[in-house]
């Protein structure tokens, strides 16, 4: 597993979790917190809890400035904790899927 395969999957799940958020805005949960279920979870589950969650009335939409700075402040510390741990995660990884083979 390199770091441009580690890179690309943060930044895939971030896309991911952008749009579940956007689905989001347009229910009750809004859009910060469907992004953070996304971050937190996977995108996955937060769809799933976004689309059980009820409509807004009148094509309302609802962003969450609270819900959507904790979102990201979460999402910067996730990629933020995952860089500064890469290189021992990376070896011992590294050292297992060796083992594997």
């Amino acid at each position: 597993m390199s770091l441009l395969a580690l890179i690309f999957g943060l930044l895939t799940d971030s896309l991911l979790a952008a749009i579940v958020g956007l689905v989001g805005s347009r229910r009750r949960i809004g859009f910060g917190w469907a992004f953070l279920l996304s971050v937190v979870f996977t995108p996955l589950i937060g769809l799933i809890v976004t689309l059980c969650t009820p409509k807004l009335p009148n094509k309302e939409r609802k962003w969450g400035c609270f819900g959507a700075l904790v979102g990201f402040v979460v999402a910067v510390i996730i990629v933020v904790l995952v860089l500064v741990l890469m290189p021992e995660w990376y070896e011992q990884l590294r050292l297992w899927i060796d083992s594997l083979r």
